[in-house]
């Protein structure tokens, strides 16, 4: 489970006195099972509170909680160092070496985290397996297209099978094929794990999404099923809603 509790965080330059772009106030929770959505425009506010979660940077109030595989709460700004064991994380952009064989790529990626002998031959036999990549292991990662690249990224984010999952725009810039292909897996995942994903794709929320927490301007404007944010908003439809919660454009260009 991934536990959000009043997050804030704010930036700020020498050359602005107010700050650049802030998330205010957010609270939701990502229960195992679930695929929790996390809908906004672009510049809402988004991949900041994604990367807050995975311990990139700390809130400047607020806390964050993710569950390990004992069900234990482990606050993510207390022991950053315990969150990549229990986070898988897959960026918008696949930020991969691209000189890199998929094979010896994968297995570095097991072995940074502490798996070896029989256990990284397993791990890395099932990542490859549920990723189908199998056709692409002798590969060299630059020579990739852009749905096995997000594979790839998505096979080193679980190799070490961790409970929670964090994707970020997961199937931007993919043709229908690798779409549909790449729903099929995120759904797979979410058998065993708490999944939250971003998205700024209605589409994607209809086709994964249990529940919806909707940002606009760094701030929580809804939250939960799409029945229970019809009939927050009054409307008929999700796009109706989407477009009421969201009516005042983005200030900025982050996340």
């Amino acid at each position: 489970m991934i536990e959000i509790n009043n997050f804030t965080k704010s930036y700020y330059s020498f050359s602005h006195k107010k700050p650049l772009f802030s998330v205010h106030d957010i609270s939701f929770n990502v229960e195992p099972g679930n695929i929790s959505g996390l809908l906004g425009p672009n510049g809402s506010g988004k991949t900041t509170i994604m990367k807050a979660i995975c311990g990139f940077h700390f809130p400047c109030s607020g806390d964050i909680f993710v569950t390990d595989r004992d069900g234990n709460k482990i606050n993510a700004c207390e022991n950053s160092e315990l969150i990549p064991d229990l986070i898988g994380y897959v960026p918008e952009k696949s930020i991969l070496p691209p000189d890199m064989y998929v094979k010896d790529f994968l297995d570095y990626a097991a072995s940074m985290h502490g798996l070896s002998g029989e256990e990284k031959s397993k791990a890395l036999k099932k990542v490859i397996d549920e990723c189908s990549i199998s056709d692409v292991t002798h590969k060299k990662i630059k020579t990739l297209s852009k749905g096995y690249l997000q594979r790839v990224s998505f096979a080193q984010s679980i190799i070490h099978d961790p409970p929670n999952l964090i994707l970020d725009e997961p199937v931007s810039g993919l043709d229908p094929a690798q779409i549909i292909q790449m729903r099929k897996l995120i759904k797979k995942m979410a058998e065993t794990k708490a999944v939250l994903m971003s998205t700024h794709l209605l589409q994607e929320v209809y086709s994964l999404c249990n529940n919806i927490n909707i940002i606009s301007n760094g701030n929580l404007v809804a939250s939960g099923t799409e029945k229970e944010i019809l009939a927050q908003t009054k409307c008929r439809n999700l796009e109706d809603s989407f477009m009421k919660l969201t009516a005042g454009k983005a200030e900025n260009g982050n996340e």
